[in-house]
């Protein structure tokens, strides 16, 4: 790939490197007395020092009170028509391979004058794990139109225990699971028999992105779907609703719990959409629903109708985005060192494989047949202050490269535009 100076030297990093940048986690860290999410109590007192574990980077550190939706107020506003100049500079970015992305960049960090930039920013791919945005979508559609009153819905959140069954069937993704009574944390893949709040499976799900943990997520929607107030079942009727609805009737559940969300919230089904469960349990279970796509013109619209409160509604539209935000292991697009004071909220997601070729190793996010890696990132710097404020999406399929690597180099010089069009003010700049 054709890269800049500045981002051939960030590609150049190890995957090691990578990987080790930051151990932060999705929700912020006085969630836990709110949501139940034990985990984000764990980072807590880490933070603290109170325990052993790892220290946050400053972007991760906004209460739950900070992390708020930032368009209430202009709940009008489309995507702009692309600004010509600033996508030419975004598609420069991209080098030699820019016929191997999809990129759609909106500053906001002057509202009176939005700027868009977008290439390519109709093609749609498979965009793996960011597919999990959508489960959230029919998990709270589910919650909104089966609890009107919000009440019911933290109720339902916080005190429903989800206990892992064959449907989480299988994942590597290992889930940091941290026991509040004696301060233990230990991290292990999911198991079956694995129990939990309805929130913390959200979390894993998010911040971790664990199949087994969306899986669950999904069992759960469509079963609030089903059931509606009499949800959650007992385990006997939901043994019996998978194993004895009709195959049809199943695939038809599944469409009304995450196909029909989307299109109520004004998405295209020919251009988003998540068809299948993510474990293969899971899709032997309720047959899939066709093939799951997003392009970044899509995903960007999921985000900015979130950050207007138009997902389901206000309250849903705010719990995903507490939800997304980074305070798990900072990985791919949000590695970048130069996001470490801006607050991150953050979903990305892959799929590669490879062929036999000669002089090739085949490796982590370094296909030679496909090679897809999908970001999406809201970015608030600094955080709490969100003097830059802007929402990055892409979609990528660059073989042979380390993409992930490719993701967080791209992500530092789309920030660096970003400090060259809004430049710091000479005063606080010396301050």
């Amino acid at each position: 790939m054709m890269l800049s100076p500045t981002l051939a030297r960030l590609a150049m990093l190890p995957l090691c490197a990578l990987l080790s940048l930051s151990t932060a986690h999705a929700y912020p860290l006085d969630g836990y007395a709110e949501t139940g999410i034990a985990r984000v109590e764990g980072s807590r007192l880490a933070a603290e020092g109170i325990i052993k574990g790892p220290k946050q980077p400053p972007g991760a550190m906004l209460s739950t009170e900070q992390v708020d939706l930032r368009l209430l107020d202009y709940p009008d506003m489309k995507l702009p028509a692309p600004d010509p100049e600033f996508t030419a500079q975004v598609t420069r970015l991209l080098g030699g391979n820019a016929s191997r992305y999809g990129i759609s960049v909106l500053d906001l960090s002057d509202l009176t004058h939005p700027r868009y930039a977008e290439h390519r920013g109709d093609y749609t791919q498979n965009v793996g794990s960011v597919g999990k945005i959508i489960v959230a979508l029919g998990l709270f559609q589910a919650l909104a139109d089966t609890w009107p009153n919000t009440n019911g819905r933290y109720n339902i959140l916080k005190n429903t225990i989800v206990t892992a069954d064959e449907f989480s069937i299988s994942d590597h993704h290992k889930l940091r699971i941290f026991n509040v009574a004696d301060s233990k944390l230990t991290r292990s893949v999911m198991k079956v028999g694995l129990q939990a709040n309805l929130w913390q499976y959200l979390d894993w799900m998010l911040s971790v992105s664990s199949n087994a943990a969306a899986a669950m997520v999904q069992r759960e929607a469509m079963l609030m779907r089903k059931f509606g107030q009499d949800y959650p079942p007992s385990d006997a009727e939901r043994i019996a609703y998978f194993k004895d609805t009709p195959r049809k009737q199943l695939q038809a559940d599944f469409k009304a719990t995450f196909y029909e969300p989307l299109t109520r919230n004004g998405f295209d089904l020919n251009e988003i959409r998540q068809g299948s469960f993510f474990t293969r349990t899971g899709k032997k279970k309720v047959p899939g629903a066709g093939n799951s796509y997003a392009s970044s013109r899509t995903l960007m619209q999921y985000v900015l109708r979130m950050e207007q409160g138009k997902l389901v509604d206000e309250w849903s539209s705010r719990q995903i985005k507490r939800l997304l935000y980074m305070t798990e292991r900072r990985i791919r697009y949000a590695y970048a060192p130069v996001l470490r004071d801006a607050a991150v909220y953050f979903k990305s997601g892959s799929l590669y494989s490879c062929v036999k070729e000669e002089g090739f190793k085949c490796g982590k996010y370094k296909g030679n047949k496909r090679n897809y890696m999908n970001s999406v990132a809201i970015i608030e710097d600094p955080a709490g202050e969100n003097r830059l404020f802007y929402i990055s999406t892409l979609i990528s399929n660059v073989l042979r490269k380390n993409s992930a690597n490719d993701h967080a180099a791209m992500a530092a010089q789309i920030h660096k535009l970003i400090q060259r069009a809004h430049p710091q003010p000479a005063t606080a700049a010396a301050n």
